[in-house]
């Protein structure tokens, strides 16, 4: 994809993974909205790109909060007409066994690593649609674990582990899903595991030895973001550079139903399609 005057967005893009996609994008012409929740790291990043001849610019929000994705997404709305690679990015981590709530109270993994992008993805169709060929990239994991819908905030046999897990693949069910009802709009959603036990902070906490590098998980990214290879693929799990198939329930039809009514009920917009549908 030729990058020169697209717009990216980019959430959790002022340290690990994310750091290194935004740099790569900026430095190869793109214009790169960065988010973080640290303005001073924020900063650096700016500069950082800026002093590679790149355009960016950096907003602050905590995506443990559906207002702050909100206001995330109409930040973007002020500064652009179109959207061209939106990368949901941002997460937590395994680390730690006491369950956490989100400003919201919904459970922490579940809101910040899967919810936040829903909404977010949600608010910004309009700016993606905008675009030629637009793509969405969600950074999933191998770490995948079935959608207990009958618990799915995990108020029963919690683990950081299991929270993660289940939020991710809800990112892969998210996927397929929006790749279906996107058919035609020259939007494709792609998702992946971009490498194992990166350098990352999130690894780090978690008490894991790093296996590969940030760098290593930035070039599968960038290849769903950009590749000619990807033009016109969509509802794709990749494992690094290669296709792979995800957990067998990011295939069932009824999972991803339940899963897209049950995000259209949380984050506030249930009604707003039941509307849409019937125009």
């Amino acid at each position: 994809m030729e990058l020169k005057d697209k717009t990216v967005l980019i959430t959790g893009s002022t340290d690990g993974v994310g750091r290194v996609v935004a740099q790569r994008l900026g430095s190869a012409g793109a214009r790169v909205l960065v988010h973080g929740r640290d303005a001073s790291r924020g900063k650096a990043v700016i500069a950082e790109i800026e002093a590679a001849g790149g355009t960016a610019e950096f907003f602050a929000a905590d995506l443990a909060s559906l207002a702050e994705v909100r206001r995330l997404a109409e930040f973007v709305r002020g500064r652009t007409s179109r959207l061209d690679i939106l990368i949901n990015n941002a997460g937590v981590g395994t680390a730690g066994d006491k369950r956490q709530t989100s400003a919201d109270g919904h459970e922490l993994r579940f809101a910040v690593n899967y919810l936040a992008g829903f909404l977010l993805t949600s608010e910004l169709l309009p700016l993606l649609k905008a675009s030629a060929r637009a793509r969405v990239v969600n950074v999933a994991s191998a770490g995948q674990q079935a959608i207990d819908f009958d618990d799915v905030m995990l108020s029963r046999g919690y683990s950081g582990v299991r929270a993660y897990c289940q939020s991710k693949l809800a990112q892969i069910l998210f996927t397929i899903d929006l790749a279906e009802h996107l058919k035609g709009t020259g939007i494709t959603v792609n998702a992946l595991h971009p490498a194992s036990y990166m350098n990352t902070t999130m690894v780090r906490q978690a008490g894991v030895t790093p296996w590969s590098s940030v760098e290593t998980g930035a070039e599968a990214i960038l290849n769903l973001a950009t590749s000619s290879a990807l033009e016109g693929r969509s509802g794709l799990y990749f494992d690094g550079l290669r296709e792979s198939r995800a957990d067998a329930q990011a295939y069932d039809a009824e999972a991803r139903r339940k899963l897209r009514s049950l995000s259209l009920d949380l984050v506030g917009l249930a009604s707003t399609k039941a509307k849409e549908e019937q125009s």
